[in-house]
């Protein structure tokens, strides 16, 4: 496994400036116990090690401090290879997506539930016995409620799409300033 593989793997390149202060996360500290156990099961690392590095993934709190723990048991890309742009696991992606989702259904339970509270209250007060004019818009707001609830995975597949989308743009722009960094660099040179 090379250095880029193993980064890829987390939310942002911890080796990246722009990223080294940033807190790690519990799967960004699972992502590198992970390669600890492997190097640990193939004899690369003995127990002692391995106890001692594991404390110190568990006792990480930025980004920046977990590229030295491991920086002996991942091979380096050579010069010039071109990097893997750092992305989330699409198990985050689908944990955003199912959260955006959650909060449309809220949104909709309320949509549905003030304006035909409120109908139902006047109706009873003003006209009971009369007309049952809140039929509209139970029916018009239940729409909502149903369709957002019937369309789950729909709703939650269209998330995922867009947070895709998002992340796309953000590690193009990262590459961007780094291919922009780097001609101005060689511009210097």
């Amino acid at each position: 496994m090379t250095a880029d593989e193993l980064w890829a793997a987390l939310a942002h390149d911890p080796r990246d400036p722009a990223f080294a202060g940033l807190r790690a996360s519990d799967q960004d500290r699972e992502v590198v116990r992970s390669l600890l156990t492997t190097a640990y099961a193939d004899g690369r690392l003995d127990r002692a090690e391995f106890d001692e590095r594991s404390e110190s993934v568990t006792g990480a709190r930025t980004l920046g401090e977990l590229p030295p723990i491991v920086a002996d048991l991942v091979a380096q890309a050579p010069p010039g290879a071109p990097r893997l742009p750092a992305r989330p696991a699409s198990s985050d992606l689908v944990a955003q997506a199912t959260r955006k989702y959650e909060a449309d259904r809220r949104e909709a339970l309320a949509g549905f539930l003030v304006p035909s509270v409120i109908c139902l209250v006047v109706w009873t007060v003003v006209m009971f016995g009369g007309f049952f004019w809140p039929a509209f818009v139970l029916l018009g707001t239940g729409i909502n409620l149903v369709r957002t609830l019937v369309r789950r995975q729909d709703i939650i597949d269209e998330h995922v799409r867009r947070l895709e989308k998002k992340q796309a743009k953000e590690v193009e722009r990262h590459q961007r300033r780094e291919l922009e960094g780097r001609t101005d660099e060689d511009d210097d040179a």
